[in-house]
């Protein structure tokens, strides 16, 4: 009965995913015969301010964030959070500095995806290519972390096999995201949105009753001065802290899954009113998730022998939770799970079926079969999805440092690649080849061989070094195509000038 009562709410929570799916694939069959890349991939550019915000907000808020973040923040308390809260500058950063100026070029140039705006920037299939191949790696590897979180937790709470809960967990996500498109993902990411603050707000209120309040919880973390100080007795070094201003602050401009919603929304008064809705959720989220976690230490002194920090947040559903709430609060990592997964899984489509097949018929003078388009990006959702599920089967501990790991290798990627190709008009095709591809391979070298930065993480030597590379090759490289700056920096021309649309490669 008890097992029942933990998988009621999660079983409705997930029939409603797959229900949202299912009913925007019967809608859209008219839209998706015109033009199956647009509505399948963007929505049609028809979201509204809050679904905008919404589907930002889950996106970024990972599976990881819920189960690995909280666990951390148990292990190193209040300096966490504060690390943590880097990320409320997220939703503000991508819309506010990028989404005005990327929808406008995007609807000129009927750009579908981030690689398409990349393509007409640079005039370069090569750069765009590797761009598509490097987002499908990445986002893999944040998919993987995603399905380990959530099937963990699920398995944990219902108290069943964790292959069983992985299956479960994993081909609901995958099933929804094919048959709906962008349009279902950005539905579900809303209904996940205010799933997690609802679980949020259940876990917050179970901590301090077993707690005996904040005052009984502050009294026990006072025993441990460590868990009060900014830098956690030095086990945050403040070089720790800038890097993680830039992976999960000013970096996040860099993010391909999260630079394609300023492309889907449908107005400007949409991008502000989601400006303003997304920074106060993802400040809510962070807060919240990262301060139960800190909490909890004045209830949960030791975990399990042989557990990792991952182990918290399942352990304090499971022993200090009813079954009804425990089947409640657990929807909030699920619902943060299966929006990260659900966008990236669609995006990680796009780029294959978009950015590489179907720009290769349009090249070649045939026209766009959209059947063709419709079938092949399903079975490639399905594969994507199916190919993480199974590296998912035997998880690494401590997934909030995978999540991170693949951040980091996207924003190293694109984040000069976009933010210098928007506003310096000698960014060109050198420099953002050499910042992509030396940043990249520097980034996941320095990882790879563990090597020390006195404190820093490896993203500042991906950024910094693809920084000097994007200004050496755009420096020595062949100077832009005048159309390309015309449409790219029309406020430098002088009013009248005729903007032209450069021709696809």
């Amino acid at each position: 009965m008890q097992t029942f009562l933990v998988l009621l709410p999660v079983f409705v929570f997930l029939v409603v995913m797959l229900a949202v799916g299912f009913v925007v694939q019967k809608q859209s069959e008219k839209a998706r015969a015109v033009n199956f890349s647009k509505d399948y991939f963007i929505g049609g550019r028809t979201l509204g301010g809050f679904v905008l915000a919404m589907t930002l907000v889950a996106t970024y808020s990972s599976g990881s964030s819920f189960v690995g973040g909280p666990g951390v923040a148990w292990k190193m308390g209040f300096g966490w959070v504060y690390l943590a809260m880097t990320q409320v500058l997220a939703a503000f950063l991508v819309m506010g500095v990028m989404g005005k100026k990327m929808a406008v070029i995007a609807r000129k140039i009927d750009a579908v995806t981030v690689v398409d705006v990349i393509r007409v920037r640079y005039q370069s299939n090569a750069l765009a290519n590797i761009g598509a191949v490097l987002i499908v790696v990445f986002f893999c590897g944040t998919m993987v972390a995603q399905f380990i979180s959530g099937a963990s937790l699920f398995a944990a709470a219902a108290g069943i096999n964790y292959t069983l809960g992985l299956f479960l967990f994993a081909l609901v996500v995958v099933a929804f995201t094919a048959a709906g498109g962008f349009r279902a993902v950005a539905i579900t990411d809303t209904i996940c949105a205010l799933c997690m603050l609802l679980g949020l707000g259940v876990l917050l209120y179970a901590v301090l009753g077993q707690g005996g309040g904040m005052s009984g919880i502050m009294a026990t973390l006072r025993e441990q001065p460590q868990m009060l100080e900014p830098t956690s007795g030095g086990a945050i070094p403040v070089r720790l802290l800038i890097s993680f201003w830039m992976l999960s602050g000013v970096c996040t401009l860099g993010l391909p899954q999260s630079l394609v919603r300023n492309i889907s929304y449908r107005t400007s008064k949409s991008l502000h009113q989601a400006m303003i809705y997304g920074t106060v959720v993802v400040g809510a989220m962070m807060l919240g998730m990262h301060l139960i976690g800190v909490l909890s230490r004045g209830v949960v002194l030791s975990l399990p022998e042989g557990s990792t920090t991952d182990s918290l947040m399942p352990h304090l559903v499971v022993n200090y939770l009813s079954p009804v709430l425990a089947g409640i609060a657990i929807i909030a990592p699920l619902a943060a799970a299966i929006s990260t997964v659900s966008s990236l899984l669609i995006s990680a489509s796009s780029a294959i079926i978009r950015d590489v097949y179907q720009h290769a018929i349009e090249r070649s003078g045939e026209r766009t079969d959209q059947k063709k388009v419709a079938g092949f990006s399903v079975v490639a959702t399905v594969i994507i999805g199916l190919a993480c599920i199974i590296v998912a089967l035997k998880p690494p501990s401590v997934i909030v440092w995978i999540n991170m790991f693949a951040f980091g290798g996207l924003q190293t990627a694109f984040f000069w690649t976009f933010l210098l190709g928007f506003f310096w008009k000698k960014a060109n095709t050198a420099g953002a080849l050499l910042s992509m591809v030396g940043g990249v391979f520097a980034y996941c070298y320095f990882m790879w061989a563990k090597i020390p930065l006195a404190g820093f993480h490896q993203i500042v030597v991906g950024i910094g070094i693809g920084l000097v590379l994007f200004i050496i090759g755009s420096l020595a490289g062949r100077p832009n195509d005048e159309k390309v700056l015309k449409l790219f920096f029309p406020e430098t021309y002088p009013e009248g000038t005729t903007i032209e649309i450069p021709e696809q490669i």
